[in-house]
């Protein structure tokens, strides 16, 4: 299928969005809960599967939808279509803090793997697939498990980093060992397995997981600084409702938040 041809703009520095202009017949698919805004005369449509196979009959449609759900996303994409007779624009908003990453399928050679969760919008076109990993070890203790995704096309993508990113092109040989939840995407051609710490003390007291992940080029690597989860987990920590503990760091009252007092928290 062809891709559309795209025009964007990102605006923000921690908190970040994407605005997409469309011509008009234009489209952009993005992921469910990611829209900000849109002009007048873009239409909006709710489809099954990932928005690439609207040609493609019944049968095509459902391999769509059956790749999402392996991925563990929503069954539906939405496409934002311009049915007007100028340019219209349609915004995408990051989830949390970090960098939205805009990637020429084209330029890298067609296929992007990536994290699950990190693909944010596209030109409609592109297609979201899966990627299997090859290798038990990737999969047991991957921290992603055996199904990444898989964007194909030869047109825009963006998918989103928490935290600061890192893009970095390794050459042939060239290894990096990164923690498994930091690594949000890379080219087929980089080498994606799992390594063991090594050393017992390190992986029980380390506090860095007993497993690295092992990137081997070559390719380009795109990591962040901030994974989802281990925000998530800090947030928890911090959070008394959802069985945390709650911090007073400042507090005249040596650890006890005068707010947690008035509040009743304590």
């Amino acid at each position: 299928m062809a891709m559309d041809v795209v025009d964007y703009e990102i605006f923000g520095s921690e908190m970040q969005y994407i605005e997409v202009e469309l011509d008009p017949g234009e489209a952009a698919v993005g992921e469910a809960g990611t829209m900000m805004y849109m002009q007048d005369g873009i239409q909006m449509d709710t489809v099954f599967g990932d928005g690439s196979q609207q040609n493609s009959g019944f049968m095509g449609k459902l391999l769509g939808a059956g790749k999402r759900l392996l991925t563990g996303e929503s069954l539906f994409t939405t496409v934002f279509h311009n049915e007007g007779s100028a340019k219209r624009r349609v915004a995408f908003a990051a989830p949390y803090p970090g960098k939205i990453i805009p990637v020429h399928l084209s330029e890298i050679g067609g296929t992007l793997i990536c994290q699950k969760d990190s693909f944010l919008c596209a030109a409609k076109g592109v297609s979201l697939g899966i990627a299997f990993q090859k290798k038990l070890g990737v999969g047991l203790f991957g921290g992603e498990g055996f199904i990444m995704q898989r964007l194909e096309g030869d047109g825009w993508a963006f998918v989103h980093a928490g935290g600061t990113l890192l893009e970095r092109t390794l050459q042939a040989g060239e290894t990096l060992r990164v923690d498994t939840g930091c690594v949000v995407a890379f080219q087929p051609t980089v080498d994606f397995d799992i390594q063991f710490v090594g050393k017992i003390k390190s992986a029980i007291f380390g506090g860095e997981g007993l497993f690295f992940a092992t990137l081997t080029g070559p390719g380009k690597v795109w990591l962040q600084s901030l994974p989802l989860s281990r925000l998530a987990n800090r947030i928890i920590l911090s959070a008394p409702a959802a069985g945390g503990s709650s911090r007073g760091e400042g507090s005249l009252l040596g650890g006890v938040a005068l707010g947690s007092i008035l509040g009743g928290d304590d």
